[in-house]
């Protein structure tokens, strides 16, 4: 994962601090391209691992129809009212397609530890249940951008 931040750098957050944002956060907004090149942006769950983001999204949805077309995508996870107070992470790579599509629950290793951690942070349980729309994509990220704003020195 490259960091591809070189203005803001006094604002950008500390590995371990963008990762206890991101586990703590609760809906980003994930931006894909159509054929003609118009930007469609949607806003979506999902949990962070430490290396990628994990996106369960509706298989019949303009996003997957896009992501199976064009992987590209970026995610964005912001907050804040005040400028002050403005805070985000913003992660930009290809997507994959994990496990199979849409999901029923069958045995996928690589989808033990996102599953885990969706249920525990969305349902406040151990284990998701499956309804056959939803499926994962992956974003392992090949930039990343972070800032916050509270880092800023105060105008006395």
């Amino acid at each position: 994962m490259t960091v591809a931040q070189r203005r803001g750098r006094r604002i950008m957050m500390t590995d371990a601090e963008r990762d206890t944002y991101l586990a703590r956060q609760r809906t980003c907004r994930v931006a894909t391209v159509s054929p003609e090149g118009m930007p469609h942006v949607g806003a979506l769950w999902f949990v962070w691992d430490g290396t990628s983001v994990w996106l369960y999204s509706l298989t019949r949805s303009l996003r997957w129809a896009q992501l199976r077309r064009d992987p590209r995508a970026s995610v964005v996870v912001d907050d804040g009212e005040e400028y002050g107070e403005l805070r985000g992470v913003e992660l930009s790579g290809e997507v994959t397609f994990v496990g199979e599509i849409p999901r029923t629950g069958a045995a996928c290793d690589e989808l033990t530890e996102p599953e885990r951690l969706f249920a525990a942070k969305y349902l406040g349980s151990d284990s998701l249940p499956h309804d056959g729309r939803h499926a994962w994509l992956r974003l392992t990220p090949r930039t990343v951008r972070s800032w916050d704003f509270r880092k800023l020195p105060r105008p006395a």
